[in-house]
């Protein structure tokens, strides 16, 4: 027994090797977290720390050595005879970065740079390390997403291959028993369930065995997904199913292939009969089994004891939380008995041959109930004097001494109590081949499971006599004929209703490929036998034109074809030579070998300048799939332009929204993409980044990536008044996020010479960005998530038609004469407030003159005809506390090309206005003016 000290008093390990009889302390230099046992080397420990340290003892605690620090928790294996190298060999994910670990194994007791193994050399997600039987298991980050990786008998990892749709937001190992690999998948549309899956020996490729199956938050934050393996007999599965919105109990006996109901008790536990008939009415179990070693959760099972399942649950047409019994079955689940009628905690004695139940219930107690067949009777003992608050039991099964150790307090203020329980005097003497009887497992009384029979050793009801360890278990199996029910689909397939597997709607059975690895096979843990007969040796040599060439004996004819994986694409002879006793035959065939493509993304600017080529490419995944067709379709044209590039250039001839559409085709497969594509004959351009948290919720997808374009837009016409219909935003694909935002012309022609067209989109750019520097552009992505959009750079995109240089002259021209005269306006102005004699106010004067900054509070479009106005109508005013009256900045720009600055300024004690307006003018802007009433006046709509 080992015992730890409280950490917070003292860091050692009590150590007792007489049953508890006596204690030697050992002191530690470190706190422990966890400790993980050899599985078969008693004496051997690994030890977890609180500062994320690893330590070994091959001493049972007595000393210890540090192993590795930075080690992430719980993330730390054993190696296992006969699949590593080594028997003392460690498995460890090392913490290297924010972000990143690595994946690393440590001898024993040398874990110097010199000695560590890197079988995965680069960098995997954290917390991913998955070390079980023959798999490792691992997540690598891929183009921003986490793909999971997989290792078979510690061989190169490969990329585990699940259904096309199935995007997992997490993945738990469950089973890796009879090389399968059952994992649960939480899909990206599930919330409190998962999926289960089945791999083939490798545990590469996967297909779906049971539906939404009931999750919940446990300890500590793990993930609770209610799905047991019974142990002692491989196979057998009970899982918790979401059935329109109930939740039903179901078993498998071969691994997830079928699924039934469980048989509710035929009577209750006073003998009356149970009117249960399915599906309607079935029993249904809590499967949550217990984290802590001292305590037997819901269910239990044990190797020693196959057959025998107790759990908590309840009869009726789905499991509920109240009115909870104790049920056990001595035949795998088949048939039920009602054994309390009440919580109750149930341990194995004498490795499964006795049972012990303890009241579970917050009250103390002191009785125990001990049961010797399969708890059809029980007996009843005391075990203290003075009723005990039970804490937990310490069981020792797979030991041949009856003890067990149960502890709790008398009272709430008092100490652990420690009350040790020997049952050797109950028992009479050591079991015998007499005490044992056969009993053979069945499904519903078919017999052949997986393909065998299984017959196994189980104690008789009432025998009384301890198992030694040499009797821990007895099995003997018979193979059966292989049937259709001894198969599972395929990747790809599903199963029907009727049992059959046909293709899903995403696989291409005769575009598929399975890729083969060297020197493994794809065998399944089915055990039946094939029929067949033997006829003369036969000797067949394939050469696959690559170099490689593989013999085969003594067969007639491989169903499935023979599997080869090419490293390359290209044209490949490939020749056949069969030969017996009475002579030989060959055979040859070419093979144009591809790649299978999976996606096609047509990549272009979504505005472009009409009457200027604008560059179409593509982007194949995977890149490297063979000889190549693009068909290239533009609007409603039936006939396509056909290229062997990916890569085109095309001009637009006409203003408009066009549609681009482009396909791939490779061998039999095609796939295409599709964009829309707007055509201006002038339009400006600018790039805008936004605030850090909206990266952080960025799924990748394009829809997503449309509705923030959407949302971006709504907020720069709400606040700049710009048309709808003038603006257009990109938001573009990658971390961090970006987008491109387009000023176009209006949908009406504006009247006028072309450089006051330029001008006017000119100014709608000037007064976006305005907006977008004062952070007036944002959005609530959702509660509490407030995101900016502001401006970066300029467009790489054409933004004018080079060719036509007058055009950006003239702009570049009026906007450096609008900024000096700007300047100017505000040099004059400085000046003048500090010139005695200058000041034209005709309100008091306050003590001190307050500057007024200069901000955008509203911007007005008039329309190109004078006669109304196109956005907003109205200004917001503000008045300074402080002040008695208003101060105006008022700046006047002319869309002709020339300059006109017009300023004034003057402080007015009555809220009266004079204004000058000219009815050309595109944009007026009203700056400074505070205030804290709103007042608000009408720009006249005269000249």
């Amino acid at each position: 027994i080992m015992l730890l000290t409280d950490p917070e008093v003292e860091s050692s390990l009590l150590i007792s090797l007489d049953e508890g009889a006596s204690y030697q302390k050992h002191s530690l230099a470190f706190d422990i977290l966890s400790l993980l046992f050899h599985p078969e080397q008693e004496d051997w420990i690994l030890a977890y720390s609180h500062d994320q340290k690893l330590y070994v003892s091959v001493e049972f605690g007595r000393k210890w050595q540090l192993v590795h620090d930075n080690v992430v928790p719980n993330r730390f294996y054993w190696s296992r005879l006969g699949l590593d190298k080594e028997q003392g060999m460690i498995h460890l994910e090392i913490n290297v970065s924010d972000g990143r670990s690595q994946y690393i194994t440590c001898k024993l007791q040398n874990c110097s740079d010199g000695n560590k193994g890197k079988p995965f050399p680069g960098f995997i997600i954290p917390n991913s390390l998955v070390v079980q039987d023959e798999y490792v298991f691992i997540q690598v980050p891929v183009g921003g997403q986490s793909v999971h990786y997989v290792s078979y008998k510690r061989n190169a990892f490969y990329p585990m291959k699940l259904p096309k749709y199935t995007l997992p937001k997490d993945l738990q190992i469950i089973s890796t028993d009879d090389n399968q690999v059952v994992a649960a998948i939480q899909d990206w549309n599930q919330n409190d369930s998962y999926n289960l899956y089945m791999s083939e020996s490798r545990g590469l490729f996967f297909t779906l065995i049971q539906a939404d199956v009931m999750s919940s938050g446990g300890p500590e934050g793990n993930i609770m997904i209610d799905l047991y393996e019974v142990a002692g007999i491989k196979g057998v599965f009970l899982s918790n199913k979401v059935v329109e919105n109930q939740v039903k109990t179901y078993i498998t006996y071969n691994k997830g292939r079928d699924w039934r109901l469980l048989r509710a008790p035929s009577t209750d536990l006073q003998g009356n009969r149970v009117y249960c008939e399915q599906p309607y009415c079935s029993l249904h179990l809590h499967l949550h089994v217990s984290e802590s070693p001292y305590t037997s959760g819901n269910i239990i099972s044990k190797d020693s004891a196959p057959g025998i399942i107790i759990a908590s649950g309840v009869v009726g047409p789905e499991l509920t939380s109240t009115n909870i019994s104790v049920f056990i079955t001595s035949d795998t689940g088949n048939t039920w008995r009602e054994v309390f009628q009440e919580e109750y905690s149930v341990f194995f004695l004498n490795q499964g041959g006795s049972l012990v139940a303890i009241r579970h219930t917050p009250l103390p107690i002191r009785h125990i109930w001990l049961s010797f067949d399969e708890g059809r009777n029980w007996d009843k003992y005391s075990f203290t004097s003075s009723p005990l608050f039970v804490d937990g039991v310490l069981g020792e099964p797979g030991e041949d001494t009856l003890i067990v150790t149960i502890f709790g307090h008398f009272s709430h203020r008092s100490e652990w109590q420690l009350v040790k329980i020997d049952f050797r005097s109950i028992f009479q003497h050591r079991c015998t081949s007499e005490d044992y009887l056969t009993w053979q497992l069945h499904n519903e009384e078919e017999v052949c499971i997986m393909g065998m029979k299984r017959i196994f050793q189980k104690l008789k009801a009432n025998a009384r006599c301890v198992k030694a360890r040499d009797q821990y278990i007895s099995q003997m199996s018979d193979s059966c004929p292989c049937t259709e029910a001894d198969f599972e689909c395929d990747y790809g397939f599903e199963r029907q209703l009727d049992g059959g597997c046909t293709p899903a709607f995403w696989f291409v059975p005769s575009a598929a490929s399975r890729d083969c690895i060297t020197g493994d096979s794809t065998g399944v843990s089915n055990k039946c036998e094939r029929g067949g007969r033997v006829g003369l040796r036969r000797d067949v040599t394939v050469d696959f034109g690559d170099g490689t060439a593989i013999s085969y004996g003594n067969i007639s004819s491989i169903d499935d074809g023979v599997k080869h994986m090419y490293d390359k694409v290209g044209i490949y002879q490939v020749s056949a030579t069969a030969s017996n006793s009475l002579g030989s035959d060959r055979v040859t065939l070419y093979l144009h070998v591809s790649c299978q493509l999976e996606q096609v993304q047509l990549s272009a600017p979504s505005v472009v300048v009409k009457n200027k080529a604008v560059n179409l490419t593509t982007i194949l995944q995977p890149s490297n799939v063979g000889t190549v067709t693009y068909y290239w379709w533009f609007d409603n044209k039936t006939e396509p332009v056909v290229t062997l590039d990916g890569t085109m250039s095309f001009t637009f001839s006409r203003e408009g929204g066009h549609s681009v559409t482009v396909q791939a085709s490779v061998g039999s497969t095609v796939h295409q993409d599709h964009m829309k594509i707007a055509v201006y004959d002038y339009f400006r351009s600018h790039v805008l980044a936004f605030s850090s948290n909206l990266d952080d919720l960025n799924p990748g997808v394009s829809e997503w990536r449309e509705d923030i374009g959407r949302v971006v837009k709504h907020c720069m016409v709400q606040v700049t008044g710009i048309s709808e219909d003038q603006l257009l935003v990109t938001v573009l694909p990658g971390l961090p996020t970006t987008a491109e935002v387009f000023i176009v012309p209006e949908r009406k022609s504006r009247d006028g010479a072309s450089d006051e067209k330029w001008a006017h989109l000119d100014q709608l750019s000037q007064v976006l960005l305005s907006a977008l520097n004062q952070d007036l552009i944002q959005f609530t992505l959702k509660p509490g998530v407030q995101v900016n959009v502001f401006a970066t750079r300029l467009s790489p995109a054409p933004l004018v038609d080079s060719s036509d240089s007058t055009h950006s002259g003239t702009a570049v021209i009026m906007l450096v004469s609008v900024v000096l005269m700007g300047l100017a306006v505000f040099v004059i102005y400085k000046f003048k407030r500090k010139i005695p004699g200058m000041n034209t106010y005709t309100a008091e004067q306050p003590d001190k003159e307050q500057e007024v900054i200069p901000t955008v509070t509203s911007i007005a479009v008039p329309n190109p005809e004078g006669d109304k106005l196109t956005s907003l109508d109205h200004v917001d005013v503000q008045l300074d506390s402080n002040s008695r009256g208003i101060y105006v900045s008022v700046c006047f720009v002319r869309a002709s090309g020339s300059v006109q600055v017009s300023a004034f300024s003057t402080r007015v004690a009555k809220w009266s206005f004079d204004f000058i307006y000219l009815k050309q003018l595109p944009t007026t802007s009203f700056c400074g003016i505070q205030s804290k009433e709103d007042c608000k006046f009408v720009i006249p709509k005269t000249p």
